[in-house]
């Protein structure tokens, strides 16, 4: 991906800076609130399985200066774009980025290594909703390289036991999100749903699972992204601040 193609955008007043396509794939709002969501420890080893640009993973290495992450990309071109942003924020020593299929996952990692995964999978199937006429937002948004089903199967591959397994998903895919989980012994512990404004439908869900944790799990008081107005509500906004 050439310069011209890109643009160069910063988070937190400029202490992370990423490049970007500019008709390609964009991260969006839920590649901040996962971060903000996930448990993840001072030492951990940290898996972020679709990475894209490499945000998610970059703002967890910002967060915690002693971490691990391995990013994995299927696109070419978003895995190039998230080493390069890696090495721009000085996260090329803790930060790896590879490009490969998580479908298979036994050739990229090793089973039980991590303590902590994050997961922005595709939402949408592959014949649902309008299909961007873009390779690259059309990959990222469709199920057209793994489904939820790979991204649960490889989450199960990587997670030590007793890690933390962090997904933000479509609210109406829910229970497909929860029972998948707790078929591959990722036990749900934690349920928070994203509102775009008080009284509107929920239209993202965070969800935490251990494996092999104990059957109990907390309902969240939700999160409201905005204000009337369209102005972020003061938990969104301190998010995004970083």
């Amino acid at each position: 991906m050439t310069h011209s193609s890109a643009t160069l955008d910063v988070l937190f007043d400029g202490k992370l800076r990423f490049f970007q396509s500019k008709r390609g794939y964009r991260f969006s709002l839920d590649a901040l609130l996962l971060p903000a969501f996930a448990t993840v420890r001072a030492r951990d080893a940290v898996a972020d399985l679709g990475t894209g640009c490499g945000v998610m993973a970059l703002i967890l290495a910002r967060r915690y200066p002693r971490i691990n992450v391995l990013g994995i990309e299927y696109q070419a071109a978003l895995a190039r774009q998230a080493q390069r942003n890696a090495q721009e924020n000085g996260f090329a020593e803790r930060v790896e980025i590879i490009q490969g299929d998580i479908r298979n996952i036994a050739s990229l990692a090793v089973a039980q290594s991590f303590d902590a995964i994050v997961c922005n999978p595709p939402y949408r199937r592959v014949a649902s909703g309008r299909t961007s006429p873009n390779d690259e937002r059309r990959a990222a948004r469709h199920e057209l390289h793994g489904g939820l089903e790979d991204f649960l199967n490889a989450a199960a591959y990587l997670a030590r036991n007793k890690g933390h397994v962090a997904f933000v998903y479509l609210a109406d895919r829910a229970v497909e999100l929860l029972v998948g989980l707790r078929a591959r012994r990722l036990e749900p512990k934690r349920v928070r749903f994203v509102h775009s404004f008080v009284g509107a439908e929920a239209s993202l869900v965070l969800v935490e699972a251990v494996k092999a944790g104990r059957a109990e799990v907390k309902i969240l008081p939700p999160l409201i992204v905005y204000r009337e107005g369209k102005e972020y509500t003061d938990e969104v906004a301190a998010i995004i601040r970083g």
